[in-house]
């Protein structure tokens, strides 16, 4: 079959021809709808070579696809059924694991996440350690699910830890309308519909589409952008700020827009620092950086999504121009989460 693999450090992956894997016991042969790619693989490729993870490996942590065959002893899904893969594959048996955050696995050795170290999605089957890891998808379209896994998990779990901050009159501020911003402006609105939810981005076509999602107020990014969120609220600065972008500038605004008490969850993988003193950001202003979300999580992510609640605006590549896709994401092409379709 073909693969499109992470063959050599700062060169782009090619696509490859592997063998078909075999599930080995507890493990599940998946059938590929769709892989989504992330900003991750491309901070992966441009990685120093002494980075700590073996090459080559398939691409694609963002899975979703059909039961293709299961290996001696996994139960709990049967040939056909389509099913979402959890990306953080754990021990399973540490503290952590044991209540579905095997994002925060506390064996470190373990948590290599498919597509981030050992092979992901982006061919036509790949395997999955346990049945634990896959989530039923009832009638969501594998191709369109995909970024579930970890677009919407990640903005998912971001708000969740804050929703006790945004009750009324509170304001919520994301920095960054890509796909993830464009998944936590829905998921502020489904879990904290009265909050007032601000989209800040550079681009004046991301921030159209921020207002299609549901965001109160689309901001250009820059000095106008900060005051205004000061006036909106009234100088107290917002309740939470997510920064899906986390590069330098991004974040000093993250710290100028911080609230006394207020949550900074700075998401993005942008590269940047945070300057932390006494004075920035505001005082007793929780400082975070999230890693992905929780089993019982993803459950929650796909609810929603069956719920209409949530979605994702996926543009559909086959394996074939996953490169091509990749070319896009880099140059800010993608209007929400390219994904590739191994098969069709």
């Amino acid at each position: 079959m073909k693969a499109f693999q992470f063959v050599e450090w700062q060169k782009p992956a090619e696509l490859r021809e592997v063998e078909v894997p075999e599930p080995g016991p507890g493990q599940v042969l998946i059938k590929i709808g769709g892989a989504g790619a992330c900003h991750s693989d491309l901070h992966i490729m441009e990685a120093p070579a002494d980075t700590p993870l073996p090459l080559p490996f398939t691409l694609g942590h963002e899975n979703a696809g059909w039961v293709e065959e299961l290996g001696a002893g996994a139960t709990g899904f049967a040939v056909g059924d389509p099913v979402l893969v959890y990306g953080p594959w754990g021990c399973g048996t540490c503290g952590n694991c044991r209540v579905g955050m095997e994002n925060y696995c506390q064996d470190p050795g373990q948590n290599k996440p498919g597509g981030l170290g050992r092979d992901g999605g982006m061919a036509d089957y790949m395997v999955v350690p346990s049945t634990r890891f896959l989530i039923p998808l009832g009638t969501l379209d594998p191709r369109e699910a995909a970024p579930l896994s970890d677009a919407a998990l990640t903005s998912y779990h971001a708000v969740k830890r804050s929703t006790h901050l945004l009750g009324p009159g509170s304001t919520a501020v994301v920095i960054g309308a890509g796909g993830l911003g464009q998944m936590a402006i829905q998921v502020l609105k489904a879990l904290s519909a009265a909050a007032t939810v601000v989209a800040v981005d550079t681009s004046p076509a991301k921030l159209e589409t921020a207002k299609t999602m549901g965001a109160d107020e689309a901001l250009v990014s820059g000095d106008d952008a900060v005051q205004r969120v000061k006036d909106i609220t009234r100088g107290q600065g917002a309740n939470l700020v997510l920064d899906m972008v986390g590069a330098k500038p991004t974040l000093e605004m993250a710290a100028q827009i911080s609230r006394v008490l207020g949550h900074v969850t700075i998401v993005g993988l942008g590269g940047g620092a945070l300057p932390v003193n006494f004075h920035s950001p505001a005082k007793e202003c929780s400082v975070a950086s999230p890693y992905w979300g929780s089993i019982p999580e993803l459950m929650e992510v796909v609810s929603l999504a069956q719920a209409g609640k949530i979605r994702m605006l996926v543009e559909q590549f086959p394996l074939e121009r996953a490169g091509e896709a990749y070319h896009l994401l880099h140059d800010g092409e993608i209007k929400g989460r390219a994904v590739i379709t191994p098969n069709g």
